[in-house]
């Protein structure tokens, strides 16, 4: 049985498998977590906690799980195109999903020597 990702707080329960998060992203104390099928959470979380959160759910599984600068947490599995120049990383299954995201060129630097290490 696969391990799901569990966000709870006083009012609600959020239970998903690692697989269906494309990315999480910052807003202000709160964080965006957006699905595989295009619905998005708000969470009463800031990225560093749910950070911490992943890392302490998924154990292996929370490798998937990248963080881009200060405001994105990406699931590496979707990434599918980084323009450094533009400031612009693809995220996408090359079917149904598709968001465009903005990241600082250094995050998106690291990034793509990281995936063309990761790749050898």
């Amino acid at each position: 049985m696969k391990k799901h990702f569990i966000i709870s707080t006083s009012n609600d329960l959020v239970r998903i498998l690692p697989e269906r998060i494309v990315y999480i992203s910052s807003d202000g104390n709160y964080s965006n977590l957006i699905q595989a099928d295009g619905e998005s959470k708000l969470l009463s979380y800031q990225l560093g906690q749910i950070e911490k959160m992943i890392a302490s759910q998924l154990g292996n599984e929370s490798y998937f799980f990248i963080r881009i600068g200060k405001s994105l947490i990406i699931n590496r599995q979707y990434i599918h195109y980084i323009h450094i120049a533009k400031q612009k990383i693809v995220l996408s299954d090359a079917q149904t999903i598709n968001y465009t995201l903005s990241a600082s060129r250094e995050a998106l630097k690291q990034l793509k020597e990281f995936i063309e290490k990761e790749e050898k």
